[in-house]
C-alpha cells in the first residue's frame, strides 16, 4: 500500500517535531546541514543512504564541500507522508553522531 499524503494539519504537527527542517513548496522538507569538510559530509551522505534504501525512500540532495542539502517528498503520494518524517528523524539521529 502507497502512503497516504499527510492533510495539512496533520504536516503541521509533524514538523514541530524536527526541528531544523522547513516545508517547502508545498509538499517537500528542506534541511541543510554543515560538516567540517567534503570527507565528513560525503561519510554522512553514505549512511543516510543505507538508511533511506532500507525505507524504500530516497531523498533528493545536493553536496557542495561541507554542505548538504535534503529535500523529502513522497512523489507517489503528491506530497508529505510518515515516511517523510521518519526519514527526516533518521537523518536528523545520523547528522548527530557525526557532528557530536
Amino acid at each position: 500500500m502507497a502512503p497516504q499524503k499527510l492533510t495539512e494539519e496533520e504536516t503541521l504537527t509533524e514538523i514541530c517535531t524536527i526541528p531544523g527542517w522547513k516545508v517547502i513548496f508545498g509538499g517537500k522538507l528542506l534541511r541543510i546541514f554543515q560538516f567540517k569538510d567534503f570527507v565528513e559530509a560525503f561519510s554522512f551522505l553514505t549512511a543516510v543512504a543505507l538508511e533511506a534504501e532500507k525505507l524504500g525512500h530516497h531523498p533528493e540532495f545536493r553536496n557542495v564541500y561541507g554542505m548538504v542539502e535534503f529535500i523529502l517528498t513522497t512523489h507517489d503520494a503528491g506530497g508529505l507522508t510518515a515516511l517523510d518524517f521518519k526519514l527526516a528523524r533518521k537523518i536528523d539521529t545520523l547528522a548527530h553522531k557525526v557532528l557530536s
